[in-house]
């Protein structure tokens, strides 16, 4: 009896404890489907939540670009800053609100965003441009000349190889107030070599390269230049003068006349003109000259070489007078004086040669000390040195 009733009181709980077997399927499939679209939900809530973060933001960077284009600096600093607080880390955020600063001359604060892109990216060159900027600006030359390099050689975007090309023109810049001539010749002839004949990037090309005393390289980009635009009158100044710098005084005077024609306001040209032209009257050696405007030319130069002797004295030589010293410049000309006369030169083809020879010593000596002179005797100081050596 017992043994009946103890089963007869442990069937239900049996019953209940199958029932919990069979249901228990079905609950763990609707938990799991609860938990599916908690997850979803949650999900779709953040993607939501990031995505709304992600508009604001692309629409606080759209004003600060809109602002930053207008030169509204103050502005541009605000909307990117607002962009940020929507993605922290964006990193073209970061750097609009660096360029805006900088166009505040706030450098210090461009400069921590800056130098902080520059680790994430060191290879970027707008970022290596700005820096570049910043440090020239502070007089940190040396770091200067290192972020240019980066710049120059970063891998820029397409559509972005202007911005490489200017790196490398403010790279020359600095070169050359540096007085490093040497690199700043060398990138200038990278420059060229990958520079198109656009006229204005080709006259700023040949301005650099007069500034590093390279006139051959100069004269061929004024030239290039000339070549897109025959009328262009500074590329026309510009080949005159690194003709005239070149001692190539026939094509110097083709360019400077044509300079002046377009511009008669240049005066640096016209005077240069001006020099040029005399040194080509002057010079008794060019080929196809008659002996009579020869000896004309030298009776002319031997009188201008004394005119400087007598504006410019030079310093008494301790030996001059004494036995077996040379006879001074002044001493030469007083004795050769008397025989520089169209019968002298006549009778000695030689005489010419030996008057010259004084007069350009004569040029020399008084440049020395009396500096650069002007007209007739800078033309026959420039008559000396092209035939120097001849």
């Amino acid at each position: 009896m017992p043994e009946e009733q103890n089963d007869t009181m442990a069937s239900p709980k049996l019953a209940k404890y199958r029932f919990y077997l069979r249901q228990r399927p079905a609950l763990l499939v609707a938990l799991s489907i609860l938990a599916v679209v908690f997850f979803l939900a949650v999900t779709g809530l953040s993607r939501a939540y990031y995505r709304q973060r992600e508009f604001l933001g692309d629409r606080w960077s759209a004003r600060g670009y809109a602002d930053l284009k207008a030169n509204n600096y103050d502005a541009a600093v605000t909307d990117f800053r607002t962009a940020l607080l929507y993605s922290r880390d964006d990193y073209f955020y970061q750097l609009n609100l660096a360029e805006a600063l900088i166009g505040l001359s706030r450098t210090g604060e461009a400069s921590a965003y800056l130098l902080n892109l520059w680790d994430r990216e060191p290879e970027n060159g707008v970022v290596n441009l700005e820096l570049a900027r910043i440090a020239r600006q502070q007089g940190r030359t040396d770091q200067a000349i290192r972020y240019y390099h980066g710049a120059v050689y970063a891998a820029w975007q397409r559509g972005e190889e202007s911005q490489r090309r200017e790196a490398r023109f403010e790279l020359v810049d600095l070169l050359l107030q540096n007085k490093d001539q040497g690199d700043a010749e060398a990138e200038l002839i990278a420059l060229a070599a990958n520079a198109n004949d656009d006229p204005a990037l080709q006259k700023r090309i040949g301005d650099l390269f007069m500034r590093a005393g390279d006139y051959e390289h100069a004269l061929a980009a004024y030239r290039t230049a000339l070549r897109t635009n025959q009328h262009d009158e500074k590329a026309m100044a510009g080949a005159g003068n690194a003709a005239f710098q070149l001692q190539r005084y026939l094509l110097a005077q083709h360019y400077l006349k044509s300079a002046g024609v377009a511009d008669s306001t240049d005066l640096h040209s016209a005077q240069l003109l001006q020099t040029t032209e005399s040194v080509l009257r002057m010079d008794p050696f060019r080929p196809q000259i008659s002996s009579a405007d020869r000896s004309k030319i030298v009776m002319d130069a031997f009188s201008a070489a004394g005119h400087r002797l007598s504006s410019c004295p030079l310093p008494k030589n301790v030996t001059a007078g004494s036995v077996g010293s040379p006879p001074s410049l002044s001493d030469e000309w007083n004795t050769l004086k008397p025989r520089i006369n169209p019968l002298g030169l006549r009778r000695n083809p030689d005489l010419a040669d030996s008057a010259m020879d004084l007069v350009f010593r004569i040029e020399h000596q008084t440049s020395l000390v009396c500096g650069t002179p002007t007209g007739t005797d800078l033309a026959l100081l420039l008559i000396a040195k092209l035939h120097e050596g001849s």
